[in-house]
């Protein structure tokens, strides 16, 4: 059973923006720690950022000041808006969700819940 669902990567060029979905269809009582995460063929998966408890967020140093992280409640979906985007952010962005609803970290290990995950390809 699918819990989690990413949509909206794609190929662009570089400077150009990129908005990521996460559709959440599991039960839980309130919105618990979510984050993205992206992963490079041969390599480990990165942490790009996180969001619990009314919209707290952290990112990646990689990426701050450039992407956002929000989510929508209401449509049970996070988002993970991408601007300024670089060759180097290209990979296979990942959805996850731990069962805490507090977040402390962007260690894959700590997620209980993972999408399928959904490309995403910068050119120069």
């Amino acid at each position: 059973q699918v819990q989690l669902m990413e949509s909206g990567g794609g190929s662009v060029e570089a400077g150009q923006s990129l908005t990521l979905s996460c559709l959440d269809s599991r039960y839980a009582k309130g919105r618990t720690c979510m984050a993205w995460f992206r992963q490079v063929t041969g390599t480990e998966r990165e942490g790009i950022a996180y969001i619990f408890s009314r919209g707290r967020t952290h990112y990646a140093s990689s990426v701050e000041g450039r992407f956002v992280i929000s989510q929508d409640n209401d449509k049970d979906t996070i988002y993970l808006q991408m601007n300024s985007l670089k060759p180097e952010d290209s990979g296979m962005y990942y959805c996850a969700a731990q069962k805490n609803y507090y977040c402390e970290g962007l260690r894959a290990s700590e997620f209980d819940y993972w999408g399928q995950g959904t490309q995403v390809t910068v050119s120069s």
